[in-house]
C-alpha cells in the first residue's frame, strides 16, 4: 500500500527579525539582522551582551491577561504562531474530526525564565512563595498541551525535546503519523525563549555563543572564517502537516508537500559534532532515501549553519560527502546568520524558510560572510539572495546530544 502524502497547509512564525511570516520573509531576503544588545536582563556582567531577541511583540492579540499570567515566554510564542498558521490554514473546525486532528509540537529547553523566577522566590521566601503554576509552566511539553487544548485537538499530542533538533523532529513525527494513518492533520513546530541569565550565562561557560559586542549586526556568520560562536535567539514557528486528500477535500490552500525525514545519532560526544559530520551525512541521506529522490535533484540546502567553528566545518564535510562533485553545486544558506539560533524553535523557522524559498523560486542569503573558511568552500549564498528554479529542499538540524534530522521539501504537484 502506496504511502499517504502530506502537504504544508498552515504557516506562523514570530522571529526576531519579523513578528509573523511575511515580516520575517521579506527581511530574510533582505539580509537583515536580528542582533541587537540584550533588553531581557541587564548583561553587563557577562561575556556575550547582545541576542536575537523578538521586537514589540503585542502577546494580548492572541492571549489574554490571565492566559498571559500562566504560561512562560515560550509557550506565549507558541500560541501565537499555531493561531497564525490555524488562521493561514482556513480550517473550519467544525468541520473536521478533531479526534484526528493533533498536536506535536517541541521546545529544547521549555519554561526557563520561570525556573529562574522561581527558584528566585524559593531563595527569598522559601517554599511557599513557589507558584502552583510553576510545574505546568516550566515543563517543555506543555506549549502541545495550550495548543492541544486552544483548539480543542484530540488526536496524537506530545512534545518533543532533541535540543536543537527538536522542531524538526517535531515535524517528522507528523510526517510519519499521518502518513501511517493514524491522523488527518497535525499542528507541529517548536518554541523557544531562552534568552535569559542561566542560558546566556551556561552558554558562555560552554564557550559557544559570540563574544563580538561591538560588532553584533555581523557575529552571526556561518562559514566564514571569523565565526567565533552562535547568537542565541528567541521566537517561534507553526505548520499545519496535512494528508493531501483531505486537503484536497476542504479546498486548501497547499505550500508545499514534505516528502522525507532523516534521523540520525552520532553517538560520539554530548556537543561536539561526530569528525567529518558523519552523523549529518547519513541523515541527509536518509531523507533523501525516504524521499527517493537523487543527490542531484536536490536544488538548495537551509543548512544548520551555526556560526560555530565545528558545525560549519563539518556540516560542510557532510554535504560534500553526500552530493559529491554536485555539492558545488547545489544553493546552500544559513539563516541563522539573521534570525540567530532560535534553539529548539530553529527547524520550524528554517522549515518555513524552504516552503517560501520553493514557492518563490529565491534562496535567502548567508549574511556576513566576508572571507569563507578555506575548508567551507561550498555555494552559500553569500550576503545577497539569488533567484533559483527549486522543486527539492531539505532543512538540516542538528542538537547537542548527537541527535541530527532532516527534512526533505517537495514543489507541489498534483
Amino acid at each position: 500500500m502506496s504511502r499517504r502524502r502530506v502537504v504544508i497547509t498552515g504557516i506562523g512564525a514570530l522571529t526576531p527579525i519579523g513578528n509573523n511570516v511575511d515580516e520575517t520573509w521579506k527581511n530574510m531576503l533582505k539580509g537583515k539582522s536580528g542582533a541587537n544588545l540584550i533588553t531581557k536582563f541587564d548583561a553587563t556582567e557577562f561575556a556575550t551582551k547582545f541576542a536575537c531577541e523578538i521586537k514589540d511583540f503585542d502577546v494580548e492579540k492572541y492571549l489574554n491577561r490571565k492566559e498571559v499570567k500562566r504560561m512562560d515566554l515560550f509557550t506565549q510564542y507558541a500560541v501565537a504562531t499555531a493561531i497564525m498558521a490555524m488562521d493561514d490554514s482556513n480550517i473550519d473546525l467544525d468541520a473536521v474530526d478533531r479526534e484526528r486532528f493533533g498536536v506535536i509540537y517541541g521546545s529544547g529547553i521549555g519554561g526557563i525564565q520561570t525556573l529562574e523566577d522561581q527558584i528566585t522566590n524559593f531563595v527569598h521566601g522559601g517554599p511557599r512563595k513557589i507558584s502552583p503554576f510553576f510545574v505546568p509552566m516550566m515543563i517543555s511539553d506543555i506549549a502541545a498541551g495550550h495548543i492541544s487544548i486552544k483548539f480543542n485537538l484530540k488526536g496524537p499530542n506530545y512534545a518533543t525535546t532533541s535540543a536543537c533538533a527538536t522542531s524538526t523532529h517535531a515535524i517528522a513525527d507528523a510526517l510519519f503519523i499521518i502518513q501511517r494513518g493514524s491522523a488527518d492533520l497535525i499542528v507541529s513546530g517548536g518554541a523557544e525563549a531562552s534568552v535569559t541569565r542561566m542560558a546566556v550565562g551556561g552558554f558562555n561557560s560552554a564557550r559557544a555563543l559570540s563574544t563580538w559586542n561591538d560588532r553584533y549586526l555581523e557575529a552571526s556568520r556561518p562559514f566564514d572564517k571569523d565565526r567565533n560562536g552562535f547568537v542565541i535567539g528567541e521566537g517561534s514557528a507553526t505548520l499545519i502537516l496535512e494528508e493531501l486528500e483531505h486537503a484536497k477535500k476542504r479546498g486548501a490552500k497547499i505550500y508545499a508537500e514534505i516528502i522525507g525525514a532523516g534521523l540520525t545519532g552520532d553517538a560520539y560526544h554530548v556537543t561536539a559534532p561526530a569528525p567529518g559530520g558523519e552523523g549529518a551525512f547519513r541523515s541527509m541521506r536518509e531523507a533523501l532515501r525516504d524521499g527517493g529522490i537523487k543527490t542531484e535533484d536536490v536544488d538548495y540546502i537551509n543548512a544548520h549553519g551555526t556560526s560555530t567553528p565545528l558545525n560549519d566545518l563539518n556540516e560542510s564535510k557532510a554535504i560534500k560527502k553526500l552530493f559529491g562533485d554536485y555539492a558545488y553545486k547545489v544553493a546552500i544558506s544559513s539563516t541563522k546568520s539573521m534570525t540567530g539560533h532560535l534553539l529548539g524553535a530553529a527547524g520550524a523557522v528554517e522549515s518555513i524558510a524552504c516552503i517560501l524559498a520553493i514557492q518563490n523560486s529565491i534562496v535567502p542569503p548567508t549574511i556576513n560572510l566576508d572571507e569563507p573558511d578555506p575548508e567551507c568552500d561550498l555555494n552559500y549564498t553569500p550576503k545577497v539572495a539569488i533567484e533559483r528554479d527549486i522543486k527539492y529542499a531539505i532543512s538540516n538540524t542538528f542538537g547537542f546530544g548527537g541527535h541530527n534530522s532532516t527534512l526533505l521539501f517537495k514543489r507541489y504537484e498534483d
